[in-house]
């Protein structure tokens, strides 16, 4: 069973860390509308995934896992750009996978629902 407090708050936090991964890729210089797009929809997707996800796993895992997933596209898609930029899309993937699962489960007590 879906809680629609989970999904919507998941899918928010997934749009505020897709625009701080905007903020933080344009510290570099300005980039392509269609590249702040990507960036912020592939988070805000990320978001939705987490919580629409009904795997039942430790919260912090589930997190750590959504993250790595929904990073992988983009770091292949950087990886013209150095490695650096590749390892860099993945572990804040990781990062922000992790925060919308602690503040989704931790502080608004949207857990996975039991079936």
């Amino acid at each position: 069973m879906l809680s629609t407090k989970r999904v919507v708050s998941a899918t928010i936090l997934g749009v505020v860390f897709g625009i701080v991964c905007w903020l933080l890729a344009r510290s570099g210089g300005e980039i392509a509308w269609y590249l702040a797009l990507s960036i912020i929809l592939s988070r805000t997707v990320m978001g939705f995934a987490i919580g629409i996800s009904g795997w039942q796993i430790w919260w912090w895992l589930h997190g750590i896992s959504m993250g790595i997933i929904f990073s992988l596209p983009g770091a292949f898609g950087a990886l013209d750009k150095g490695g650096f930029i590749f390892w860099g899309t993945i572990v804040m993937g990781i990062i922000y996978g992790f925060l919308i699962e602690l503040i989704t489960t931790k502080a608004f007590k949207a857990t996975v629902a039991k079936e």
